[in-house]
Protein backbone atom coordinates (compact mmCIF):
# COMPACT_ATOMS: atom_id res chain seq x y z
CA UNK A 1 0.00 0.00 0.00
CA UNK A 2 2.72 2.51 0.89
CA UNK A 3 4.63 1.27 -2.74
CA UNK A 4 1.29 2.34 -4.35
CA UNK A 5 0.67 5.68 -2.55
CA UNK A 6 4.05 6.54 -3.81
CA UNK A 7 3.56 5.56 -7.06
CA UNK A 8 0.10 7.27 -7.44
CA UNK A 9 1.75 10.54 -6.10
CA UNK A 10 4.47 10.39 -8.16
CA UNK A 11 1.89 10.36 -11.56
CA UNK A 12 0.27 12.50 -9.63
CA UNK A 13 3.02 15.19 -9.80
CA UNK A 14 4.45 14.15 -12.82
CA UNK A 15 0.42 15.31 -14.58
CA UNK A 16 0.55 18.19 -12.66
CA UNK A 17 3.56 19.63 -13.86
CA UNK A 18 2.85 18.60 -17.18
CA UNK A 19 0.08 21.23 -17.74
CA UNK A 20 2.18 23.61 -15.36
CA UNK A 21 4.10 26.33 -16.93
CA UNK A 22 3.57 29.67 -19.04
CA UNK A 23 3.34 27.90 -22.39
CA UNK A 24 -0.13 26.90 -23.14
CA UNK A 25 -1.19 23.12 -22.77
CA UNK A 26 -4.23 22.43 -21.06
CA UNK A 27 -4.70 19.02 -18.66
CA UNK A 28 -7.35 18.07 -21.34
CA UNK A 29 -4.56 18.23 -23.59
CA UNK A 30 -1.75 15.80 -21.55
CA UNK A 31 -2.40 12.11 -22.31
CA UNK A 32 -3.68 12.75 -25.90
CA UNK A 33 0.42 14.32 -26.74
CA UNK A 34 1.59 12.19 -24.29
CA UNK A 35 0.32 9.30 -26.72
CA UNK A 36 1.83 10.89 -30.19
CA UNK A 37 -2.19 12.90 -30.65
CA UNK A 38 -0.92 16.38 -30.49
CA UNK A 39 0.54 19.90 -32.41
CA UNK A 40 3.78 19.78 -32.78
CA UNK A 41 4.18 22.53 -30.33
CA UNK A 42 2.23 21.18 -27.66
CA UNK A 43 4.66 18.12 -28.37
CA UNK A 44 7.57 20.16 -27.87
CA UNK A 45 6.40 21.41 -24.94
CA UNK A 46 5.61 18.61 -23.23
CA UNK A 47 8.62 16.13 -24.60
CA UNK A 48 11.61 18.86 -24.88
CA UNK A 49 10.97 21.46 -21.50
CA UNK A 50 8.78 19.64 -19.46
CA UNK A 51 9.22 15.92 -19.14
CA UNK A 52 13.13 15.67 -19.06
CA UNK A 53 13.11 18.83 -16.28
CA UNK A 54 10.64 16.23 -14.30
CA UNK A 55 12.96 12.96 -15.11
CA UNK A 56 16.07 14.67 -13.54
CA UNK A 57 14.55 15.37 -10.71
CA UNK A 58 12.86 12.19 -10.05
CA UNK A 59 15.68 10.47 -11.07
CA UNK A 60 18.52 12.18 -9.09
CA UNK A 61 16.12 12.54 -5.74
CA UNK A 62 16.00 8.35 -5.77
CA UNK A 63 19.83 8.90 -6.28
CA UNK A 64 20.47 10.83 -3.23
CA UNK A 65 17.65 8.90 -0.75
CA UNK A 66 19.85 5.51 -1.49
CA UNK A 67 22.75 7.52 -1.06
CA UNK A 68 21.48 8.83 2.01
CA UNK A 69 19.98 5.09 3.08
CA UNK A 70 23.85 3.21 2.53
CA UNK A 71 25.71 5.87 4.58
CA UNK A 72 23.31 6.29 7.63
CA UNK A 73 23.51 2.26 7.78
CA UNK A 74 27.38 1.48 7.69
CA UNK A 75 27.89 4.67 9.84
CA UNK A 76 25.19 4.01 11.99
CA UNK A 77 24.64 7.57 11.95
CA UNK A 78 21.30 9.65 12.14
CA UNK A 79 22.81 12.45 10.74
CA UNK A 80 24.38 11.42 7.70
CA UNK A 81 23.48 12.78 4.46
CA UNK A 82 25.70 13.18 1.34
CA UNK A 83 25.11 16.81 1.64
CA UNK A 84 26.33 16.95 5.30
CA UNK A 85 29.02 14.42 5.07
CA UNK A 86 30.70 16.52 2.33
CA UNK A 87 30.47 14.34 -0.56
CA UNK A 88 27.91 17.12 -2.86
CA UNK A 89 30.93 19.50 -2.12
CA UNK A 90 33.51 17.45 -3.47
CA UNK A 91 31.25 16.40 -6.49
CA UNK A 92 30.96 20.40 -6.90
CA UNK A 93 34.33 21.50 -6.62
CA UNK A 94 35.28 18.84 -9.50
CA UNK A 95 32.61 20.05 -11.25
CA UNK A 96 33.56 23.59 -11.01
CA UNK A 97 37.19 22.94 -11.83
CA UNK A 98 36.04 21.34 -15.27
CA UNK A 99 33.50 23.94 -16.07
CA UNK A 100 35.96 26.83 -14.94
CA UNK A 101 39.36 24.93 -16.67
CA UNK A 102 38.75 22.29 -18.85
CA UNK A 103 37.83 22.80 -22.57
CA UNK A 104 35.01 20.06 -22.99
CA UNK A 105 33.07 19.13 -26.75
CA UNK A 106 29.38 19.79 -26.14
CA UNK A 107 28.13 16.45 -27.18
CA UNK A 108 30.67 14.64 -24.50
CA UNK A 109 29.28 17.69 -21.72
CA UNK A 110 26.30 15.95 -20.35
CA UNK A 111 28.48 12.29 -19.89
CA UNK A 112 31.68 14.12 -18.59
CA UNK A 113 30.02 16.36 -15.92
CA UNK A 114 29.20 12.87 -13.73
CA UNK A 115 32.36 11.25 -14.33
CA UNK A 116 34.19 14.65 -13.00
CA UNK A 117 31.70 14.71 -10.17
CA UNK A 118 32.55 11.18 -8.83
CA UNK A 119 35.97 11.60 -9.51
CA UNK A 120 35.59 14.69 -7.05
CA UNK A 121 33.04 12.99 -4.67
CA UNK A 122 35.45 9.66 -4.45
CA UNK A 123 38.60 11.62 -3.67
CA UNK A 124 37.06 14.44 -0.63
CA UNK A 125 34.60 11.20 1.34
CA UNK A 126 38.31 8.94 1.39
CA UNK A 127 39.70 11.59 2.71
CA UNK A 128 36.48 12.43 5.22
CA UNK A 129 36.53 8.76 5.53
CA UNK A 130 40.00 8.72 6.62
CA UNK A 131 39.78 11.45 8.96
CA UNK A 132 36.84 9.92 10.91
CA UNK A 133 38.27 6.26 11.29
CA UNK A 134 40.25 5.06 14.18
CA UNK A 135 42.54 2.29 13.95
CA UNK A 136 41.49 0.72 17.35
CA UNK A 137 37.37 1.63 17.47
CA UNK A 138 37.01 1.99 13.57
CA UNK A 139 34.64 4.65 12.12
CA UNK A 140 33.64 7.28 14.71
CA UNK A 141 29.98 8.81 13.87
CA UNK A 142 30.32 11.84 15.57
CA UNK A 143 33.31 12.61 14.17
CA UNK A 144 32.22 11.74 10.73
CA UNK A 145 29.49 14.11 10.70
CA UNK A 146 31.74 16.90 11.94
CA UNK A 147 34.71 16.30 9.70
CA UNK A 148 32.00 16.47 6.95
CA UNK A 149 30.68 19.35 7.59
CA UNK A 150 33.76 21.38 8.20
CA UNK A 151 34.88 19.95 4.58
CA UNK A 152 31.66 21.03 2.96
CA UNK A 153 32.35 24.47 4.17
CA UNK A 154 35.78 24.47 3.25
CA UNK A 155 34.82 23.32 -0.06
CA UNK A 156 32.16 25.51 -1.00
CA UNK A 157 34.42 28.47 0.17
CA UNK A 158 36.92 26.85 -2.39
CA UNK A 159 34.26 27.22 -5.13
CA UNK A 160 33.53 30.97 -4.43
CA UNK A 161 37.47 31.67 -4.89
CA UNK A 162 37.46 29.83 -8.07
CA UNK A 163 34.58 31.33 -9.38
CA UNK A 164 35.56 35.33 -8.09
CA UNK A 165 37.67 36.15 -11.08
CA UNK A 166 36.07 34.31 -14.15
CA UNK A 167 33.56 35.68 -16.54
CA UNK A 168 29.84 36.31 -15.45
CA UNK A 169 28.46 34.00 -17.18
CA UNK A 170 30.35 31.22 -15.79
CA UNK A 171 29.79 32.22 -12.07
CA UNK A 172 26.02 32.33 -13.19
CA UNK A 173 25.89 29.04 -13.97
CA UNK A 174 28.20 28.00 -10.73
CA UNK A 175 26.05 29.98 -8.58
CA UNK A 176 22.83 28.48 -9.75
CA UNK A 177 24.71 25.05 -9.30
CA UNK A 178 25.54 25.65 -5.61
CA UNK A 179 21.57 26.97 -5.02
CA UNK A 180 20.31 23.72 -6.39
CA UNK A 181 18.71 24.79 -9.53
CA UNK A 182 17.85 21.81 -11.65
CA UNK A 183 20.17 23.30 -14.71
CA UNK A 184 20.82 19.61 -16.68
CA UNK A 185 17.16 19.61 -17.77
CA UNK A 186 17.74 17.65 -21.17
CA UNK A 187 17.77 13.96 -21.97
CA UNK A 188 20.99 13.79 -22.73
CA UNK A 189 21.31 14.76 -18.77
CA UNK A 190 18.55 12.03 -18.17
CA UNK A 191 20.54 9.32 -20.38
CA UNK A 192 23.74 10.32 -18.72
CA UNK A 193 21.89 9.17 -15.04
CA UNK A 194 20.00 6.35 -15.80
CA UNK A 195 23.72 3.84 -16.21
CA UNK A 196 24.75 4.86 -13.04
CA UNK A 197 20.58 3.66 -11.52
CA UNK A 198 20.46 0.59 -13.53
CA UNK A 199 23.48 -0.55 -12.29
CA UNK A 200 23.78 0.91 -8.43
CA UNK A 201 20.32 0.35 -7.64
CA UNK A 202 20.17 -3.27 -7.85
CA UNK A 203 23.57 -4.08 -6.95
CA UNK A 204 22.56 -1.98 -3.42
CA UNK A 205 19.30 -3.89 -3.31
CA UNK A 206 21.03 -7.53 -3.59
CA UNK A 207 23.38 -6.07 -0.48
CA UNK A 208 20.60 -5.21 1.87
CA UNK A 209 21.21 -7.81 3.61
CA UNK A 210 24.84 -7.62 4.82
CA UNK A 211 24.46 -4.14 4.83
CA UNK A 212 21.97 -4.81 8.01
CA UNK A 213 24.75 -7.14 9.44
CA UNK A 214 27.26 -4.39 9.18
CA UNK A 215 25.19 -2.06 10.97
CA UNK A 216 25.20 -4.71 13.83
CA UNK A 217 28.63 -4.27 13.93
CA UNK A 218 31.64 -5.91 13.09
CA UNK A 219 31.84 -8.58 15.30
CA UNK A 220 28.15 -9.90 14.37
CA UNK A 221 29.47 -9.26 10.57
CA UNK A 222 32.56 -10.43 10.91
CA UNK A 223 30.75 -13.60 12.88
CA UNK A 224 28.80 -14.89 9.56
CA UNK A 225 31.04 -14.45 7.73
CA UNK A 226 30.59 -11.07 5.75
CA UNK A 227 34.32 -9.39 4.77
CA UNK A 228 33.26 -6.06 6.23
CA UNK A 229 35.75 -3.84 5.07
CA UNK A 230 35.47 -5.11 1.50
CA UNK A 231 31.67 -4.60 1.72
CA UNK A 232 31.93 -1.19 3.34
CA UNK A 233 34.10 0.38 0.77
CA UNK A 234 31.94 -1.42 -2.21
CA UNK A 235 28.64 0.10 -0.23
CA UNK A 236 30.61 3.11 0.52
CA UNK A 237 31.77 4.06 -3.34
CA UNK A 238 28.21 3.27 -4.41
CA UNK A 239 26.68 5.71 -2.53
CA UNK A 240 29.38 8.26 -3.60
CA UNK A 241 28.59 7.48 -7.23
CA UNK A 242 25.13 7.98 -6.36
CA UNK A 243 25.24 11.33 -5.08
CA UNK A 244 27.78 12.31 -7.55
CA UNK A 245 26.07 11.36 -10.10
CA UNK A 246 22.76 13.24 -8.97
CA UNK A 247 24.48 16.25 -7.87
CA UNK A 248 26.27 16.59 -11.33
CA UNK A 249 22.96 17.65 -12.72
CA UNK A 250 20.81 19.39 -10.09
CA UNK A 251 23.30 21.27 -8.38
CA UNK A 252 23.64 21.14 -4.67
CA UNK A 253 21.04 19.40 -3.17
CA UNK A 254 21.10 18.53 0.47
CA UNK A 255 18.98 16.60 3.11
CA UNK A 256 17.09 14.40 0.42
CA UNK A 257 19.02 11.85 1.84
CA UNK A 258 19.06 12.97 5.36
CA UNK A 259 14.76 12.72 4.89
CA UNK A 260 13.79 9.99 2.46
CA UNK A 261 15.65 7.31 4.86
CA UNK A 262 14.19 8.51 8.15
CA UNK A 263 10.62 8.83 6.65
CA UNK A 264 10.76 5.06 5.17
CA UNK A 265 12.13 3.70 8.23
CA UNK A 266 8.61 5.42 10.52
CA UNK A 267 6.62 3.81 7.46
CA UNK A 268 8.25 0.04 7.12
CA UNK A 269 10.63 -0.17 9.96
CA UNK A 270 14.79 -0.20 9.60
CA UNK A 271 15.67 -3.61 7.56
CA UNK A 272 17.23 -2.39 4.64
CA UNK A 273 15.43 -4.72 2.28
CA UNK A 274 12.21 -3.00 2.88
CA UNK A 275 13.20 0.46 3.81
CA UNK A 276 15.94 1.17 1.05
CA UNK A 277 12.80 0.69 -1.77
CA UNK A 278 10.51 2.51 0.02
CA UNK A 279 13.35 5.74 0.73
CA UNK A 280 13.63 5.44 -3.21
CA UNK A 281 10.61 6.58 -3.89
CA UNK A 282 10.09 8.94 -1.12
CA UNK A 283 13.43 10.76 -2.36
CA UNK A 284 12.49 10.67 -6.14
CA UNK A 285 8.91 11.90 -4.89
CA UNK A 286 10.18 14.41 -2.83
CA UNK A 287 12.85 16.47 -4.93
CA UNK A 288 10.24 16.23 -7.96
CA UNK A 289 7.49 17.96 -6.33
CA UNK A 290 9.94 20.23 -4.57
CA UNK A 291 11.11 21.38 -8.51
CA UNK A 292 8.10 21.02 -10.40
CA UNK A 293 6.63 23.26 -7.90
CA UNK A 294 9.04 25.59 -7.10
CA UNK A 295 9.29 26.24 -10.35
CA UNK A 296 6.25 28.02 -10.69
CA UNK A 297 6.22 29.61 -7.62
CA UNK A 298 7.90 33.38 -8.02
CA UNK A 299 8.48 35.18 -11.31
CA UNK A 300 10.52 35.00 -13.74
CA UNK A 301 12.62 32.00 -12.54
CA UNK A 302 10.90 30.31 -9.53
CA UNK A 303 12.81 28.90 -6.23
CA UNK A 304 15.44 26.22 -7.17
CA UNK A 305 14.76 22.88 -6.08
CA UNK A 306 17.77 23.01 -3.42
CA UNK A 307 16.22 25.99 -1.75
CA UNK A 308 12.67 24.25 -1.57
CA UNK A 309 14.54 21.40 -0.15
CA UNK A 310 15.84 22.73 2.33
CA UNK A 311 13.47 24.92 3.69
CA UNK A 312 11.89 21.54 4.80
CA UNK A 313 15.04 19.75 5.50
CA UNK A 314 16.83 22.47 7.81
CA UNK A 315 14.23 22.26 10.50
CA UNK A 316 13.92 18.62 9.78
CA UNK A 317 17.77 18.43 10.69
CA UNK A 318 17.75 20.48 13.78
CA UNK A 319 15.13 18.33 15.42
CA UNK A 320 16.95 15.54 14.45
CA UNK A 321 20.25 17.01 16.18
CA UNK A 322 17.70 18.15 18.98
CA UNK A 323 16.94 14.29 19.53
CA UNK A 324 19.91 12.63 19.50
CA UNK A 325 21.22 15.06 21.89
CA UNK A 326 18.48 14.21 24.19
CA UNK A 327 18.95 10.78 23.52
CA UNK A 328 22.65 10.80 24.64
CA UNK A 329 21.87 12.73 27.55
Amino acid sequence: MIVAALLLFIVLVLFIGAGMGDASLSYSRVLPVLFGDGTPKEQFILFAIRLPFMAVCLLSGMALALSGAILQTLTRNDLADPGILGINSGAGVAVTVMFLFVPIDAGTFAWAIPAAAFTGALLFSAMIYGLAYERNKGLHPVKLVLVGVGTSIALSGAMIVMISAVDYWRVDFIARWLAGNIWGADWPFVLALLPWLAILVPYVLWRATRLDLIHLGDPVAVSVGVPVERERILLMLSAVALAAAAVSVTGGITFVGLMAPHIAKRLVGPRSRLHLPVALLIGGALLLAAGTFGKHLVDPDGIPAGVMVALIGAPYFIWLMLRSNQGNL
